[in-house]
C-alpha cells in the first residue's frame, strides 16, 4: 500500500512539473539566444513540436535556481548588491534579466550565475562561450564595462569565477546576427544547420533533433518544408 502511494505521488509531482513548464509562444529573443543555433530558435518561434523535457530534468533546473538564490542571498548579506533580477531596458527584438549588479572596490559588475554538475564543473577551465555571449549583452545594455560569470557546482557547492570585460565588437555582432535571424523568421526561411552538426553540444541536447535531420543541411522555405513534414505524418512515414 505504501509503495502504491509513493508511485502515485511521483506521478503527481512529475505531472506538476510537466504542466508548469509548457512551451510558451516566443515573440522576442531572449538574451540566452545570443550565439545559439539559429535553426533551433527558428523552430521555437514557429511553435514546431519538440521533444519534451523529462520532469527529472525540470527538477534539476529548479534545483539550480535554488542554489543560485542562496548565492544571491550571500551577496546581499555582504552588502554589495546594487540590483538583482534586473531587466535590460526595453528592446524591440530581445529581452533579458541579469542576476545581479554588484559593487566591488567602488566598481560596478554585472554578475551572472550558472550551475552545473561535478563532471562539467571539474573540466571548466574557462567560461563557456554561450555564457560569455549572454554576459556581453548585459554589459552592453547596462553600460557596465566588467562582468563576472560565477559557476556553482550543484553537487558540492564549489565555486569558480571568471572576469569578463565588455567587448563592443562582439556585442554588436551578436545583435546583428539576431537581427538577421529575425528577418529569416519573419520571411519564413529556415536557417542552415550550425557548422558543428551533429557533434556540437547544442545538437546533443536539442529538442528539435528529428525535424532538423529531416530538414537537411541547407536553408529552406518554411512553408514548403511544413507541407512536406505534414505529408510525412499523414502517410505514416
Amino acid at each position: 500500500m505504501v509503495v502504491l502511494f509513493v508511485v502515485m505521488l511521483k506521478e503527481l509531482i512529475d505531472q506538476f512539473y510537466s504542466d508548469n513548464h509548457k512551451d510558451r509562444d516566443q515573440k522576442r529573443f531572449y538574451i540566452t539566444d545570443a550565439g545559439r543555433c539559429g535553426r533551433a530558435i527558428f523552430f521555437k518561434f514557429k511553435n514546431v513540436p519538440r521533444q519534451e523535457l523529462e520532469p527529472r530534468m525540470l527538477r534539476l533546473f529548479d534545483h539550480g535556481d535554488y542554489i543560485q538564490m542562496q548565492i544571491l542571498n550571500s551577496l546581499f548579506s555582504l552588502g554589495i548588491v546594487r540590483a538583482s533580477e534586473i531587466r535590460i531596458p526595453p528592446q524591440e527584438i530581445i529581452s533579458g534579466r541579469a542576476d545581479a549588479i554588484i559593487t566591488l572596490d567602488n566598481e560596478l559588475y554585472v554578475v551572472d550565475f550558472k550551475s552545473m554538475n561535478s563532471m562539467i564543473f571539474k573540466r571548466l577551465e574557462e567560461p563557456k562561450e554561450e555564457n560569455v555571449n549572454q554576459l556581453q549583452l548585459y554589459l552592453h545594455y547596462f553600460k557596465i564595462p566588467k562582468g563576472i560569470l560565477l559557476y556553482v557546482n550543484k553537487d558540492t557547492s564549489d565555486l569558480k569565477e571568471f572576469l569578463v570585460k565588455y567587448d563592443k565588437v562582439k556585442a554588436v555582432k551578436l545583435l546583428e546576427d539576431l537581427t538577421k535571424l529575425k528577418s529569416k523568421i519573419d520571411t519564413d526561411i529556415v536557417p542552415e544547420r550550425i557548422p558543428g552538426y551533429p557533434d556540437d553540444w547544442q545538437c546533443r541536447y536539442c529538442q528539435f533533433k528529428s525535424i532538423c535531420k529531416t530538414a537537411g543541411e541547407k536553408a529552406l522555405n518554411w512553408n514548403d518544408f511544413r507541407e512536406k513534414i505534414e505529408s510525412i505524418k499523414e502517410n505514416g512515414n
